[in-house]
């Protein structure tokens, strides 16, 4: 891979933090602006220069078609815990050559399941949850969730003005959230699951 010049890699990390922030590449528009260029056709070749040097894929015929090289496939992020929450270390172990399209919804990245607390939705501990990065989820939905420093995968259900992460196994109780004293986020909604993946 050719060595990239200061513009270049500073586009390349313009990328990246779209990505990082609104998990979608810029447009060629976009790029434009931020780097006060004329026009999107001298974003255009500056796309191009970086897909010769190898470190970006164009996908004609969309306005956000741009992949990083190293983004090839589904990373798998961590482990996730299925009964009580665990550290998933923001690391990215591997990655999976698995079309994040082939699930209902975009998968952005897969988490390995630690325990049991979810084996009546079919969830097992090893398994890999395919899961579609997003803060917003419908109530019922199969949530990747954060508490404080924690992440565990569980079932939403807000009722009554409370939060609860409810298990899919008798052996757990629900996990209750206090969202004006706890720090409570969703990380992503499950959109697929991967059995026996080493």
């Amino acid at each position: 891979m050719s060595k990239l010049t200061p513009r270049q890699q500073e586009i390349l990390d313009f990328i990246k933090n779209s990505l990082e922030v609104l998990g979608a590449p810029p447009t060629r528009a976009e790029i434009a602006q931020a780097f006060g260029f004329a026009s999107a056709n001298a974003a255009e070749d500056h796309l191009r220069a970086l897909a010769k040097k190898g470190v970006v894929v164009l996908e004609p015929g969309s306005a956000r078609g741009i992949r990083l090289v190293e983004q090839l496939g589904l990373p798998l992020i961590g482990s996730v815990a299925a009964g009580s929450p665990i550290l998933a270390a923001e690391n990215v172990q591997k990655r999976f050559a698995l079309d994040s399209k082939l699930f209902s919804r975009r998968a952005d990245f897969l988490l390995r399941v630690r325990g049991l607390s979810m084996i009546g939705a079919g969830i097992f501990d090893g398994d890999l949850i395919a899961v579609h990065r997003t803060s917003e989820a419908r109530d019922g939905e199969i949530v990747v969730a954060r508490l404080q420093d924690d992440v565990t995968v569980k079932r939403l259900s807000r009722r009554n003005g409370k939060i609860e992460l409810l298990p899919e196994n008798t052996d757990y109780e629900p996990i209750v959230v206090d969202p004006e004293n706890d720090a409570f986020f969703i990380e992503g909604v499950l959109v697929g699951l991967i059995r026996g993946a080493a």
